[in-house]
């Protein structure tokens, strides 16, 4: 009994001292095993109940769960009391953290004994293909909301495009990523794969209704268009956050960059090809589009403008992609081979050797500029210590690079131009110690001498500091006289050898190396050579029409009857033949 009433009395003072305290006795309570951060304690009810305006039954709920606390605080005052262990304490108020409170106000707990719920099974989308959703699109309904968004935004063909896309967007949707793995495709197929994807799934008169429609818009803003399509397929394949090492870099795949975007892309680019040709410098000479995971996008973008017009795919491939990828022979192999399958691509199409010849000059500007065709010559003609796999394409690919590279008119300003340009870098690789390249590059410097006479003078210009290539040019024209000769000005060569002769006098007195004055002798030698058949063919002309005069006269006088004009006609023709050498 007299631990009856040393509890009761305990029981009551703590009682008491609750009641006469602010917070009715409440304490924070934490728990070892949940390690949460516990939100401030709530408000007491009277207030809560005062807060609702007089109205009973709002808050039973939560003052119900004021007396669970409550009872819940005095057994454990109690379990103090008869001295037991803080596990059992924890245990017996297990149920009643503010975590669980939120949880219990969210869902009923089970009863014990009641039977648990099956899980509902997770319906499984069904898988739809690209060609399944491409067969789905209806041309005559892409027709009636191309005339419905070029009505509402008649004069904003930028929300236009982006409507357009959107269209597609829709018919696309429900193809998932796993459907259209574009980035591991792209990564795996060759070129001739890679270019039919995914517009190969779509309907002909679909394609044909955009198209007309796409034909319609102006340059700039399909260019806008264009490379804000080609901005959302590479965000895709920008770089994940840093995270912690280790981590596998995760290509992701919105919706945004699959089907649509290419489709649209596509059938743009294919319809109106040359809107390429103003945005790739933009592109290549920007580090955001460069990278050998966008690479395979690049030249599945330029494919897609060759389909349209194989001469824009050209020019894209030799103004812009090959002079960037391929400008130093140590390269990337994997860069190197997608440029070269993107050539070859191109030139496999049935005729294309008459239609790219026919477009060899586009609007000024040469469709294989000179720098490009520099490169190319030294990447098909390389040391053999340096030769690769790939030299081997190259060499077959170069006899219609060299054409469309030196293609165009006799005489015309662009082929004025381009030898103009050639022949200082042929003067440079007449000196790169490589002797197929050296002997490619003199035909090369040959061609620009017979292009121009202005030719003539450039070289005498460069002549002091490439002695050495020079006398590999004049020695080139004195042992092939007979082939070279009749394509050369004969005067302006007759000239520029006599300048030379000069120069190399001047230059042996000034020269201290050795090798350097061994040059300018060889020179030398070859200019005294190409004099001397010079006027032994002057002389041999003058003296060959002096017997075809003499000939001629003798002949009338014994035969008075003779056909004049046909005579005159033969002497003209024997004179042109001398005149060739």
């Amino acid at each position: 009994m007299a631990m009856e009433d040393v509890a009761g009395a305990s029981s009551s003072s703590m009682a008491a001292a609750a009641a006469s305290d602010p917070s009715h006795g409440w304490q924070t309570v934490s728990y070892p095993k949940r390690n949460r951060k516990q939100q401030p304690p709530r408000a007491a009810a009277p207030d809560l109940a005062l807060q609702a305006n007089g109205k009973a039954g709002v808050f039973d709920a939560v003052e119900k769960r004021s007396q669970e606390r409550h009872r819940a605080l005095q057994q454990q005052l109690a379990a103090r009391a008869a001295g037991l262990d803080d596990a059992r304490v924890a245990a017996a108020a297990a149920g009643y953290s503010d975590d669980e409170d939120s949880d219990e106000a969210a869902a009923p707990r089970q009863e014990e004994g009641e039977p648990k719920k099956p899980k509902k099974p997770k319906v499984k989308k069904p898988k739809v293909t690209v060609a399944e959703a491409a067969a789905l699109i209806d041309a005559e309904n892409l027709a009636a909301h191309l005339i419905d968004i070029s009505g509402s935004y008649e004069n904003q063909q930028d929300i236009q495009l982006m409507r357009f896309a959107d269209y597609f967007g829709r018919a696309f949707v429900t193809v998932s990523a796993a459907q259209f793995p574009w980035a591991k495709m792209f990564k795996e197929s060759p070129v001739s794969k890679m270019v039919d994807i995914p517009l190969c799934h779509i309907p002909e008169p679909v394609i044909k209704t955009a198209g007309d429609w796409i034909s319609q818009r102006s340059s700039d803003a399909l260019g806008d268009f264009v490379l804000w399509c080609i901005d959302s397929i590479m965000s895709e394949l920008s770089p994940p956050a840093a995270g912690t090492k280790g981590s596998k870099k995760v290509v992701q795949q919105s919706p945004r960059a699959q089907v649509a975007i290419f489709v649209v892309l596509a059938m743009t680019l294919r319809r109106k090809p040359e809107v390429l040709i103003n945005i790739m410098p933009k592109i290549m000479g920007s580090n955001k589009y460069l990278g050998q995971e966008k690479l395979p996008i690049i030249v599945w973008v330029i494919a897609q403008a060759s389909q349209g017009d194989l001469v824009t795919g050209m020019f894209c491939w030799a103004h812009s992609l090959f002079p960037t990828l391929c400008a130093k022979s140590s390269g990337n192999p994997l860069a190197r081979d997608l440029v070269l399958q993107l050539l070859e691509r191109i030139l496999s199409v049935p005729k294309a050797r008459s239609i790219l010849l026919n477009g060899a000059v586009r609007k000024g500007e040469r469709l294989v500029p000179p720098s490009s065709f520099d490169l190319f010559m030294r990447a098909t003609f390389p040391v053999s210590s340096a030769r690769v796999k790939a030299t081997e394409r190259f060499e077959a690919a170069y006899p219609t690079v060299k054409e469309l590279a030196l293609a165009g008119p006799p005489g015309s300003k662009t082929v004025k131009q381009a030898s103009q340009q050639l022949l200082p870098l042929c003067a440079k690789a007449i000196q790169e110690n490589n002797a197929e390249l050296s002997r490619e590059a003199v035909d090369v410097f040959i061609w620009c001498l017979t292009q121009s006479t202005e030719s003539y003078k450039q070289w005498e210009r460069i002549y002091p500091e490439n002695i050495e290539a020079s006398a590999a040019v004049l020695s080139k024209i004195a042992i092939d006289w007979k082939g070279v000769s009749p394509k050369l000005s004969v005067e302006a060569l007759k000239s520029t050898v006599k300048n030379f002769k000069a120069k190399n006098e001047a230059a042996l007195e000034s020269a201290t190396d050795a090798g350097k004055q061994a040059s300018i002798k060889e020179a030398d030698k070859h200019c005294k050579v190409i004099l001397g058949k010079l006027t032994r063919g002057t002389t041999c002309l003058k003296s060959s029409l002096v017997v075809i005069a003499l000939a001629v006269a003798a002949g009338f006088v014994l035969s008075p009857d003779m056909n004049i004009p046909s005579e005159l006609e033969k002497l003209q023709a024997m004179v042109s033949s001398h005149l060739s050498f």
